[in-house]
Formats: C-alpha cells, structure tokens, sequence
C-alpha cells in the first residue's frame, strides 16, 4: 500500500507530494479536510509510529489557541484532538508498505522518495 494523507491547501504538503512524485509513483491520496482520517486509519498509523503523540502537530494554530500548550496531554489525548481536528495531524503522514513516514523534515522526505521508489 502506498497512502500519504496530505491537504492540497498546503504549500508544504504539495511541495512534497511533487517532489516524491506521488501521482508517479501511483502513491493514494487523502485529503484529511473533505475526507476525515477514521479511528481505524489512525489506529494503523499509531502501531506503524508506536505512539499518537508522534504523529501530532504542536504547530497547529489551534494548539496554542486551546491553551492546550499549558495542559500534559496523554496518548488518548492526542487520538481524540487528531480526530476531531484534522490540522492536528502532523503531515503530511504516507504510509508504503508496512513503513511510516510523518512530517516534512528533509530526511523524512528523502526516506519517502525513496520508498515510494523501490515499493512496486
């Protein structure tokens, strides 16, 4: 399986998605705005990331606005704010095959290409 769920109103994320060559590479796209990311979705990211905290953005503007940067959040904190706000998911997050790439560091995008490369 190739999935990245993304949002096309992010220049990050459409920067990435082109320079992986995602559309090439046959890679399935999700827009997590029109098309919410389900429990079973986010289940299957957490045991390929080993945690939800991994997969959740502190850069969300609605992070500091909720005043949840002055809270202690647990895993299940962080399952429900992902689900019930889709800017709380660090992105863009591709799953290929039974790896794991979150976010747009430099050395995640590089792993990603990559993989999308060698993953038939």
């Amino acid at each position: 399986m190739k999935k990245i769920y993304h949002l096309p109103t992010c220049d990050t994320c459409q920067k990435i998605l082109k320079e992986v060559d995602a559309v090439k590479r046959k890679a399935v796209l999700q827009d997590i705005k029109t098309e919410p990311i389900t429990p079973a979705q986010l289940d299957e990211m957490h045991k390929l990331a080993g945690s939800y905290e991994a997969l959740f953005s502190r850069r969300a503007l609605k992070f500091r606005s909720m005043g949840l940067h002055e809270k202690k959040l647990t895993e299940k904190d962080y399952r429900k704010l992902i689900l019930e706000e889709y800017t709380f998911l660090k992105r863009p997050v591709a799953i290929v095959g039974d790896a794991i790439f979150i976010g747009n560091a430099k050395s995640v995008v590089a792993a990603l290409k990559q993989a999308l490369a060698e993953h038939k």
